[in-house]
């Protein structure tokens, strides 16, 4: 097996129908670049963000950082998995150059980098568009030590015109989910192919490893998933915690049901179960539950306020009742009359986790491979996702086998799965203990990516 410390000197795009399907990719990108532009500025009416920083979607980036490691996230959950490894680099006194690619993401980097930043030793920018120009103008000017990508955020035009530019490439956190790798298999195998430009993979599990073997990576380590590293907030769970007891909603008093990351096509779903929960409940004669309701995006605030305020709960906004601190506002409502807290904000995750007793994860119950277990597993909370998980294969195959997650293929069986862990004791205190268990056995993700990654930097210079 290849030495991962040692970059490959493997040319790419190895062949010349790869070579000639970029081009051609790129080819369109010029051709329709207008349509795209004017995309992000309809957006920007929504997302202020996308209408500003045009120029470094160009490639015209402007930087103090002599020389940084570039980390490319797309999205603000990839920066927030990717966090704890950009910290690790940081704190061996690397500069670190992050791009992302929407305006949750970049708020995300902004936010978790902010004393970096303001020490000058790091920066967040737009990553340039498929255009080779663009690229090789943003290479040109930040001139970086080394790529690494994350996840799975693989473009063609990208990938290709940082190997041609010499520049070391590497992708890290990196998962291959079954789904996708049959779907890249399509046209030729363009998108598996592209996955041979990255000189060194350090991905999720054995699993993930093989996938990235077969398109022919050449250098595959595992390494885990640092989101297991990421550390919680003290601050917002000691807010929880407060209001935890100012509401009576401790196991045994008032039962809360956490609803993280839900998005279109999900909504109607959980009404269904959140009225099914509660007339379980109400059977048992016990007290009426709390639901906590965090959307996934921002923009849907409003309509799923509404939605939930039409169906006759009893709604109340974070952003309307709790302060900057998370403690309630002069004019806060009494939270024995509220059914729904709506978790309008972003960044506060760990809060409404924490007043969750149980928590039920979206992008699950729609085929969009679910989002984020780890962090209410970090809580030790009970997890339950729906039918499509195929983009949290890991850690989501390894929780399901230790029982520290529960897969349920429809809203009644979730329905009747949360009313038992809510009013059996010894059910609940079984399934806190497994997600303890689980998650101590998963950290230390970010170590492991610090030994490989750090010789092969050393190799790469």
């Amino acid at each position: 097996m290849p030495d991962p410390h040692t970059p490959t000197s493997r040319p790419f795009p190895p062949t010349r129908r790869l070579s000639l399907m970029i081009g051609i990719y790129e080819w369109l990108w010029h051709l329709l670049l207008p349509v795209l532009l004017l995309f992000l500025w309809r957006r920007g009416r929504k997302e202020p963000l996308y209408r500003q920083f045009w120029s470094e979607r160009l490639g015209a980036v402007r930087t103090r950082l002599q020389r940084p490691l570039w980390v490319h996230s797309a999205s603000m959950g990839e920066i927030r998995g990717a966090a704890p490894l950009v910290r690790a680099l940081l704190a061996t006194g690397q500069p670190v150059l992050v791009t992302t690619l929407t305006p949750a993401g970049r708020t995300a980097a902004q936010k978790l980098l902010a004393q970096e930043i303001a020490d000058g030793r790091a920066e967040v920018v737009w990553v340039p568009l498929e255009l080779g120009w663009a690229v090789r103008r943003f290479i040109r000017r930040v001139r970086p030590r080394a790529a690494l990508m994350t996840e799975i955020d693989t473009w063609p035009v990208l990938v290709a015109t940082i190997r041609r530019q010499t520049v070391p490439l590497a992708i890290a956190n990196a998962q291959y989910p079954a789904k996708s790798l049959v779907r890249d298999r399509k046209w030729f195998g363009f998108r598996a192919g592209l996955f041979q430009a990255y000189q060194l993979v350090l991905c999720k599990s054995e699993t993930h490893a093989r996938r990235f073997r077969d398109v022919g990576c050449e250098r595959v380590v595992v390494a885990g998933e640092t989101r297991f590293d990421l550390p919680v907030s003290p601050q917002q769970i000691a807010a929880a915690q407060r209001l935890v007891a100012d509401w009576g909603i401790t196991p045994g008093q008032r039962p809360v049901v956490g609803f993280a990351s839900a998005i279109v096509g999900e909504d109607e779903q959980f009404l269904d179960a959140i009225r099914q929960v509660q007339n379980a409940l109400a059977g048992k004669d016990l007290a009426r539950p709390l639901f906590v309701y965090v959307p996934r995006s921002p923009q849907r605030f409003d309509a799923v306020a509404q939605l939930f305020e039409s169906a006759g709960l009893r709604v109340a906004r974070r952003s309307r009742m709790l302060d900057t601190t998370l403690a309630p506002t002069a004019d806060a409502p009494d939270m024995g009359g509220i059914d729904l807290l709506l978790g309008d904000s972003l960044g506060e995750m760990y809060f409404y986790l924490a007043l969750s007793q149980v928590v039920v994860v979206g992008g699950s119950f729609v085929d969009s491979g679910a989002h984020n277990v780890i962090e209410p597993l970090a809580l030790k909370k009970p997890v339950m996702v729906g039918p499509s998980i195929w983009g949290i294969e890991y850690p989501g195959v390894e929780a399901l086998a230790a029982h520290v997650l529960q897969q349920h293929m429809s809203i009644p069986s979730l329905s009747q799965a949360l009313v038992h862990l809510l009013t059996d004791a010894q059910a609940y205190a079984q399934a806190i203990a497994g997600a303890e268990a689980f998650y101590a056995e998963h950290g230390g993700a970010t170590d492991k990516h610090m030994r490989v990654l750090m010789p092969w930097l050393e190799q790469a210079r």
